[in-house]
């Protein structure tokens, strides 16, 4: 009986440690979601202008032509993949690698047909583990990431559309909607779709149109790249926040499962004690 009460209160220690690190760590990721997501919304007005501007050059203009913004014959896909670097997060990975790769099943027959970027490690490995080629790769941001930080792999995805390499670039990641909620998405970045917007005024571009749309169409697709990433950022800490504060919610009641056990057997213990010594005391009278 001896054997067994230290074994479970050495279950209770155990089961406490986890639970104060799980308590850390979802404070932690409280404190980091909250600057994710103070990033992910200061970002958007950004994007939104820049849309604006694109929209209206393009909806200002007569015949206006862009690569990026012309439909062609769909002969190959790309797909940029938003993942994070670490774990225990719940589902934030498994449910946007589970999107990408029903995509995938769905729209292609052989590897061929698509082009894999990948930001975070857990897509990497993940890729990796399957055969999957990846075009390019960024690992190891920071929790606050810059543009700098995912420039070269954003320039890449629209470079290798405009020249020709795919047809279609997609965008996979999980949009964040708030802590307990966050949202695998697949979103066709390019062709770009629905940039006009209603103009009245006109305007003169030097030293063209077209000109123009050649430096902002590529910036706004990278922006559109950086918000969504700065999205994922946020749904990642969500996402931790949420598992850690169920990971404590469940330390809890194991302890207090192991705490009622633990007295029970104390309890017994003390039972066949009184029960030994009144057996003995009867036995010498």
């Amino acid at each position: 009986m001896a054997k067994g009460m230290r074994e479970i209160k050495r279950a209770i220690r155990s089961k406490q440690n986890m639970k104060q690190i799980t308590k850390a760590m979802e404070m932690v990721a409280a404190s980091k979601l909250r600057r994710a997501q103070m990033a992910a919304e200061s970002a958007r007005p950004y994007a939104d202008k820049l849309k604006e501007v694109v929209g209206s050059i393009a909806a200002g203009t007569k015949g206006v032509k862009h690569p990026m913004l012309e439909t062609r014959e769909v002969k190959k896909t790309g797909y940029l993949v938003i993942t994070s670097d670490r774990g225990l997060a719940g589902g934030y990975n498994a449910n946007v690698l589970r999107k990408v790769m029903a995509e995938i099943r769905e729209k292609h027959s052989s590897s061929a047909e698509y082009s894999i970027f990948v930001i975070g490690r857990k897509g990497r490995d993940f890729f990796k583990k399957r055969n999957i080629p990846i075009l390019e790769e960024v690992t190891g941001l920071p929790d606050s990431p810059t543009f700098s930080d995912i420039k070269s792999i954003a320039a890449a995805a629209v470079g290798n559309f405009e020249n020709g390499s795919y047809d279609q670039l997609f965008l996979v990641y999980n949009q964040f909607k708030n802590a307990m909620t966050q949202i695998p998405t697949v979103k066709r970045l390019l062709p770009m779709e629905d940039v006009s917007v209603e103009t009245t005024s006109a305007y003169e571009y030097e030293p063209s149109a077209e000109g123009v749309l050649e430096v902002l169409l590529p910036k706004y697709a990278e922006t559109l790249i950086y918000s969504a990433l700065l999205d994922g950022k946020a749904s990642e800490f969500g996402a931790r926040m949420t598992a850690m504060s169920s990971a404590t919610k469940n330390a809890t009641k194991m302890i207090n499962e192991l705490t009622l056990s633990y007295n029970r057997a104390r309890q017994a213990s003390i039972t066949q004690e009184i029960s030994e010594i009144v057996a003995g005391a009867n036995a010498q009278s």
